[in-house]
């Protein structure tokens, strides 16, 4: 009987370090995000409060918009090259362009009523952490939307581009920004959950770095697609 009763215990004790594990690993995505969403704070601010700062970025807009799709392809695969200084470099190069991408729709909003960024930001926050909270805890496999994640956010680049150079419609912009918003909700929730299946007990350093790497830049992706929509929501709907 005594020997009975210690095999669970031993199992408990390792179901207890693997839960530790998973904790800590997870806490390392969120740090790095954190972090990345706190320079781009930093440098979209830096870039806002200098007019020839702004009209440079503003200029070359296209080049950033392209350069963070390049980012998206390519970076996964140098996060998970075995060079710590590369993956740290992909990722903080994909939160520069970022922060200097967003620097002028956040500009003129803060020139115009700073509130609203801020409204916009903890309305993000919000969103983010219950979303994500959500796909740490669900039961259920959300892995069957990946596929249909990918196609829709094709889908909705096509039609921001087709609103931009056609069509400038200020409504079509608000129904994409709503789509999206939407959208990455649900993306922010499978993300989660695919990070949380990525970990595996034992992985070497290395490994496990650009795991949680990879994690956070999946994540500050998400992140930072809501604060630009739900920011665009909201200047439009003070508009009107």
């Amino acid at each position: 009987m005594a020997e009975t009763r210690y095999q669970p215990q031993v199992r408990t004790q390792t179901r207890a370090e693997i839960d530790q594990g998973l904790r800590s690993y997870m806490l390392g995505v969120y740090n790095y995000m954190a972090l990345g969403v706190a320079a781009t704070a930093i440098i979209t601010m830096a870039v806002a409060s200098n007019p020839a700062a702004m009209q440079a970025v503003y200029s070359l807009k296209w080049i950033f918009f392209f350069a963070i799709l390049g980012m998206g392809f390519f970076a996964p695969r140098l996060i998970f090259s075995a060079n710590a200084a590369v993956a740290h470099g992909a990722y903080w190069g994909y939160v520069a362009l970022w922060g200097l991408a967003i620097a002028p729709m956040v500009g003129t909003y803060l020139a115009i009523d700073p509130g609203i960024v801020f409204r916009a930001f903890l309305i993000t926050a919000v969103t983010f952490g219950a979303t994500s909270l959500a796909g740490y805890i669900t039961k259920r496999d959300l892995s069957g939307f990946g596929a249909f994640f990918m196609m829709a956010s094709i889908g909705i680049i096509i039609a921001m581009l087709v609103n931009v150079f056609f069509v400038q419609s200020t409504m079509m912009s608000l129904i994409t920004s709503v789509v999206v918003v939407l959208l990455f909700a649900g993306v922010t929730a499978y993300e989660t959950q695919q990070i949380k299946e990525m970990y595996i007990e034992g992985d070497a350093p290395g490994v496990a770095r650009g795991k949680s790497i990879f994690g956070a830049f999946m994540l500050y992706g998400s992140f930072i697609t809501l604060f630009i929509h739900i920011l665009n929501i909201l200047g439009i709907m003070r508009q009107e």
